[in-house]
């Protein structure tokens, strides 16, 4: 689509947001087409008693239900800066949400390449579509610099860090 491009500029805008708070770099839009209809960053990473529910995705879809709940989900795109991982795939679907964009891939996690063909029908007759690797090396340069930096220990020596601080950026 050719608002994708602009759409993720403003996902990452909110990803240096966090990485500047020292949160994992991850930034979310929810969008009906051009219009930004609900926004939110990754938060619950930046101390030693990180989460794992405050995801960006999740922040922005409480952000919808409660600032817009009447909108007709199905015509949404919701924009990440990382591939969504199960939980967050599985929420945004259950919200009615069409489309998801990501920009970097989550090797360790992420939820939008599952085989559903063997899932409930909830999850496997649902229509939503994915389109990856949008603005994928800008949100690459956000990773590799939260996975650079000696005090984070957020996934730390994970599968994920060791995967991207290897990916060579071109741009």
């Amino acid at each position: 689509m050719d608002n994708d491009d602009a759409l993720m500029a403003v996902a990452l805008d909110l990803a240096e947001a966090a990485l500047k708070n020292g949160d994992f770099p991850v930034g979310c839009v929810i969008a009906d087409e051009n219009a930004v209809v609900a926004k939110g960053r990754r938060t619950g990473t930046a101390d030693r008693t990180a989460n794992e529910i405050d995801h960006a995705e999740i922040n922005t879809l409480r952000w919808l239900y409660r600032h817009a709940p009447d909108m007709d989900r199905l015509r949404l795109t919701i924009y990440c800066t990382m591939e969504p991982c199960l939980m967050c795939f599985s929420a945004i679907m259950l919200s009615g949400i069409g489309r998801v964009v990501y920009a970097y891939e989550d090797v360790m996690g992420g939820g939008t390449g599952c085989d559903r063909s063997m899932l409930s029908p909830l999850y496997r007759d649902n229509p939503i579509t994915v389109t990856a690797g949008v603005r994928r090396e800008q949100s690459l340069a956000l990773f590799q610099q939260f996975f650079s930096e000696p005090g984070n220990a957020y996934w730390a020596d994970s599968p994920l860090s060791r995967y991207t601080l290897d990916q060579p950026l071109s741009f």
